[in-house]
């Protein structure tokens, strides 16, 4: 598989996408405070600390929620700070302390009175405070019901890491979905827009359509950019690449290109159902419209944040963006958390 390829070329992905990216205005401050209060905690190693301050969480959030004010801003960061502090320790975990780990902080988030002493726990809870100051019911329940997918999603990752097991395409996706973490951070556009969608809408076939096209975007795009990372680490498993190389018996540069040409089908089946999309009077039509502007942002965002931050392409990360020629990092030590560079 990878071992015939010292590099590979990227599919260009920002050529087939159709979406205007923007950058929220009170990132300076709000990222400071986000990033100042996750820190505070010091619930990772230094080295795992120094790697998931060089990623650039709050810059994601910048890309992906341009539209929220000052607070729900603050907010988002909080929770894609939480999200990586919880996916990091997941990471070093097997599928039964991961699963513990998701559910302190699913029942943190879920139950007011919920404390079993630990910093998660802590951090969680002061981050839902800040959630339900401004979040409608229906979508705090859907937030609900994706962080439970998402735990769910992360201990069976853990599982089949033990295992060493990839699963096929299909199955691959559906767990991708979830354990990604995507749908789940898609659940804050509303609270971040201010908007309370009934389920209705949310559940319409064209909605759903355009919402898994999308959260698909950011999946395939990740795992792309993220390979050469996670191949020097031995973390490949969780990846559409290995998945494709595995599953379709096709080289790494042939995996990337169906990458490149499954993301172009994704943002065909996304204008298709937008199209589609039925009517349910001015206002709601407009808070729908609002809500496809927060999934295109999330994609265009997630592109560009992939180039700006250290996480996936470290120092080389502006030559690759010009060239889109990865060169394959040498693997490393078991013990090695630290930055690509």
């Amino acid at each position: 598989m990878s071992s015939a390829h010292s590099s590979f070329v990227l599919p260009d992905l920002h050529a087939v996408t159709p979406f205007k990216g923007s950058f929220n205005p009170h990132y300076p401050e709000a990222a400071a405070e986000s990033s100042e209060w996750v820190n505070s905690y010091r619930v990772l190693s230094d080295k795992k600390r120094a790697f998931f301050l060089q990623g650039g969480s709050e810059l994601l959030c910048a890309h992906a929620y341009p539209y929220a004010d000052y607070e729900r801003f603050r907010t988002t960061c909080d929770f894609v700070n939480l999200l990586f502090t919880v996916d990091e320790i997941s990471d070093d975990q097997n599928g039964k302390d991961a699963h513990n780990t998701g559910l302190i902080f699913y029942n943190a988030m879920r139950d007011p009175n919920y404390d079993d002493g630990t910093v998660l726990c802590k951090m969680t809870k002061e981050f839902t405070a800040r959630l339900l100051k401004h979040c409608g019911p229906l979508t705090y329940c859907r937030f609900l019901k994706h962080c439970k997918d998402y735990i769910e999603a992360v201990a069976v990752e853990a599982e089949l890491r033990e295992r060493g097991e990839v699963l096929d395409l299909d199955a691959y996706q559906t767990l991708r979905r979830e354990n990604s973490a995507v749908r789940f951070c898609f659940g804050l556009a509303g609270y971040a827009l201010g908007i309370d969608l009934p389920d209705e809408v949310v559940d319409h076939p064209a909605f759903m359509a355009m919402h898994l096209s999308t959260v698909d975007m950011v999946c395939w795009s990740n795992d792309l950019y993220s390979y050469n990372m996670e191949q020097a680490m031995g973390h490949t498993g969780n990846n559409i690449i290995t998945v494709l190389m595995q599953h379709k018996g096709l080289d790494l540069q042939s995996a990337a290109d169906y990458v490149g040409v499954h993301f172009k089908g994704l943002v065909d089946t996304f204008l298709r159902a937008k199209k589609t999309l039925p009517s349910w009077g001015p206002k709601i039509d407009n808070e729908v419209a609002q809500y496809g502007m927060a999934m295109e942002n999330w994609v265009i965002g997630n592109l560009n944040w992939s180039f700006e931050t250290q996480r996936y392409f470290g120092h080389a990360r502006h030559e690759i963006k010009r060239t889109r020629v990865v060169n394959l990092y040498p693997r490393r030590v078991e013990d090695s958390d630290d930055d690509e560079n």
